[in-house]
């Protein structure tokens, strides 16, 4: 489905998997423009006309046999990262790095971004996969002028953004067989390959611990440390003092 401007492509992908009849893996969203566009914990991605690729897919993660579905479930956001490198490389021949969780950079200017969220008739069952690629140069708000970039900023040339939709989804394709079919260490060892900071880096994160009322997750405050990796269900080790922090959700800034 293809709308020039829309709300979000995750809700209408959303709505998609909601209705038993459309529910179909596979089935993909694509806006020219999205007017509140977003990602992870509420943050807006600005999305401008004629500027970038905005894709939601619908996919089903409950097809993995039961034993692996809940890790396929949590490794499908680095899976996403790792095809949409491999994606740009092959549409464009530039080199991305990836930071956890969900984020494309070249340098410390942010390129994509993924936002995976549960959706259908059964939360566990189906997940909107949602992504955004800054392909021509905008005019970004005061506070992401010097963040963020896009694939003609950094090429100096143009970008085809069909060639890049098509890529896109195809390695998205292969990657989403690999996380199906069990192949874990093959998408972790390539995350961690594209991901030169996950080992040595200064970060600063934010602890969220589950709140029992309707308000959802409460911040506990800043806590720094060194990156140690990334452990086999994709969550960020961080060595802090002398104990080893493992995050799974919360703000990482990297320093």
């Amino acid at each position: 489905m293809y709308f020039p401007v829309i709300g979000s492509t995750n809700d209408v992908a959303a709505a998609l998997a909601n209705n038993r009849t459309a529910a179909t893996e596979g089935a993909v969203v694509i806006a020219d423009s999205q007017t509140h566009g977003r990602g992870r914990r509420g943050h807006e991605w600005f999305s401008p006309p004629d500027a970038g690729l905005y894709v939601s897919v619908v996919l089903r993660t409950g097809r993995a046999p039961a034993v692996a579905r809940d890790r396929a479930t949590k490794l499908l956001t680095l899976a996403a990262g790792v095809a949409l490198v491999e994606a740009v490389e092959r549409a464009t021949g530039l080199r991305v790095d990836l930071k956890w969780p969900n984020d494309l950079y070249i340098g410390r200017r942010k390129l994509a971004g993924i936002l995976a969220e549960a959706a259908g008739t059964d939360p566990q069952d189906w997940v909107v996969l949602g992504y955004g690629i800054n392909v021509r140069a905008a005019l970004y708000p005061p506070e992401l002028g010097n963040r963020a970039t896009s694939l003609e900023s950094e090429l100096g040339r143009h970008v085809d953004r069909s060639l890049l939709l098509v890529e896109s989804l195809a390695s998205l394709s292969r990657r989403y067989d690999d996380l199906i079919e069990g192949r874990f260490d093959a998408i972790l060892d390539a995350w961690r390959a594209r991901a030169p900071g996950h080992r040595g880096a200064l970060v600063v994160f934010t602890r969220f611990t589950a709140a029992a009322s309707s308000a959802g997750a409460t911040a506990s405050g800043p806590v720094s440390g060194l990156t140690a990796g990334i452990d086999d269900e994709g969550a960020l080790l961080v060595l802090v003092g002398d104990r080893i922090e493992r995050i799974v959700a919360g703000e990482v800034t990297w320093l």
